[in-house]
């Protein structure tokens, strides 16, 4: 699991549930809650979260703006392969290994494309 993963899911469920609890995040991920933690250890040392035991997980302004852009670039993903005829869950689970992988000007002329198809 990539770390912008974890970011993505901690503003997916923050946004969901008001805050996001270690336990969550792990769930979400399909991930071990240690594994979960070893990786907000990462996060906060690059100063992407604060995580609080026992109180959850938050992003910091960097986290969010890195968590924002993965979440933009893996809706735009979505959009275009459910165009193109690939089913909502494949759609997702493909977006979530490609959002990692595309140069940004790729993603910009894929959003062009999806958006003037609508």
């Amino acid at each position: 699991m990539k770390e912008e993963d974890y970011l993505e899911s901690i503003l997916n469920i923050s946004e969901m549930k008001g805050y996001a609890k270690a336990r969550d995040i792990a769930d979400d991920l399909g991930v071990s809650p240690s594994s979960a933690s070893e990786m907000f250890v990462k996060l906060s040392k690059k100063g992407l979260i604060v995580h609080r035991k026992y109180e959850g997980v938050t992003l910091t302004d960097t986290g969010r703006d890195v968590a924002v852009q993965v979440r933009f670039r893996h809706d735009v993903l979505v959009e275009f392969l459910k165009q193109i005829g690939v089913s909502a869950d494949t759609a997702d689970k493909d977006a979530c290994f490609m959002e990692h992988e595309l140069h940004a000007e790729t993603i910009q002329r894929i959003k062009e494309f999806v958006e003037k198809r609508k």
